[in-house]
């Protein structure tokens, strides 16, 4: 395992460096390969917002030669810069308008691991869609790196639709969004105020404010458990005011039996010992096995700013729920899920329009990038049916 990740990531950084991976392309005048990035561009509405050639392609996954990605920046209205990769469809004719989704996740991933394959996906079967890094992650801006916010995460997606729908060759009228687990929370929050949201869709749900601030690995804290994670968190911020730096710790906190809170600064050790959990252990596999990638925090050595409870806490996601009203929403869950709660939980809680998809045989990390058991036709007869 370990030779198989070493050489894995040396051809990914090799790609980083020289960006000589290139992508085949479909001919014909009105193919997405015949516009360049430069004259793509002058279909943009949107100001402070730019599309560039990919030409330093580190995706994750096994890429489609027919569907061609470029790179688009676009700003928030906390100034950040999003990055993102935005994904055509076979044929692509710029004198028309598509229907668009915007898609982002897990917590702690990029757009060149699980997103950008569900958007190429989407894009495979006529959509324009778009992968995005959440603010403060991967090649998003930030001077403060690897800091979680349920609000600016969440804004992040009022700014996706922001880029998409103004998009001469988007129709604004039919935009939809995605979030693969723990973005799946923001993505319900935004759908419930943004009315340009026609439908929202979820992954392998996690909601993060829950699994944060009220319990660790499925074990509600006590009273006592939770101000000793407070106590911890504030300890941890009055360091970083004092010294400068952030610090690196873990976004959902364990309490022992002996009142210790559990940390970290890593993600994933190197090797995982013998009696890691399956979920460990799949969690594991993909991040720092088959889809590893560098800007990842998830894969990367690295771990959220040590702050970054304090958001979950402070706010909880989708309290806006009720606000959906007729938006339509679609949860897609396993029912080896260790999280398939969340979206039981949510479904139950929607009032309006719903469905629920419990795959056989998957487990959380297999709904991903495991093409056999995500259920993609029916994510495409979804978006297709509610963006009308």
């Amino acid at each position: 395992m370990k030779k198989m990740i070493s050489k894995k990531k040396k051809m990914i950084l090799a790609a980083m460096l020289a960006g000589v991976m290139s992508l085949g392309v479909v001919g014909g005048n009105v193919s997405y390969a015949a516009t360049p990035a430069k004259a793509l561009a002058a279909y943009s509405q949107m100001k402070q917002s730019s599309i560039s050639e990919l030409d330093n392609d580190t995706r994750v996954f096994k890429i489609d030669p027919s569907i061609e990605a470029k790179n688009v920046r676009f700003t928030n209205r906390f100034g950040f810069e999003v990055a993102g990769h935005l994904y055509l469809p076979k044929n692509f004719d710029a004198s028309k308008q598509y229907k668009a989704v915007v898609v982002t996740g897990p917590f702690g991933a990029v757009k060149e691991q699980s997103s950008g394959l569900y958007a190429q996906e989407l894009a495979k079967n006529g959509f324009v869609a778009m992968a995005f890094d959440p603010s403060m992650t991967g090649e998003s801006s930030g001077s403060r790196r690897n800091m979680g916010s349920p609000e600016i995460f969440t804004e992040d997606y009022h700014a996706a639709v922001d880029f998409v729908s103004n998009l001469k060759f988007v129709n604004p009228n039919q935009v939809g969004a995605m979030g693969i687990c723990g973005l799946s929370g923001m993505a319900i929050t935004a759908a419930g105020s943004d009315s340009r949201i026609k439908a929202v869709a979820t992954s392998a749900m996690y909601d993060m404010s829950e699994s944060i601030s009220d319990h660790y690995n499925g074990a509600y804290y006590t009273p006592e458990q939770r101000e000793l994670v407070k106590k911890h968190i504030a300890e941890k911020r009055d360091e970083e005011a004092k010294t400068g730096k952030s610090i690196r710790g873990a976004h959902e906190l364990g309490v022992d039996a002996k009142g210790n809170v559990e940390t970290f600064d890593t993600m994933f050790p190197d090797n995982l010992p013998a009696d890691a959990s399956p979920v460990i252990k799949d969690f594991f596999g993909y991040y720092v096995g088959r889809a590893f990638h560098p800007r990842a925090i998830n894969s990367n050595k690295s771990a959220w700013d040590a702050a970054t409870p304090y958001g979950f806490f402070d706010f909880q996601l989708m309290s806006n729920i009720e606000e959906l009203g007729n938006t339509p929403v679609l949860l897609i869950t396993g029912d080896k899920a260790h999280s398939k709660y969340f979206s039981d939980n949510v479904y139950a809680k929607i009032k309006g329009p719903k469905e629920e998809i419990v795959v056989p045989g998957a487990t959380h990390v297999d709904l991903y990038d495991q093409m056999d058991k995500i259920p993609f036709a029916k994510l495409v007869a979804f978006f297709n049916k509610n963006l009308q």
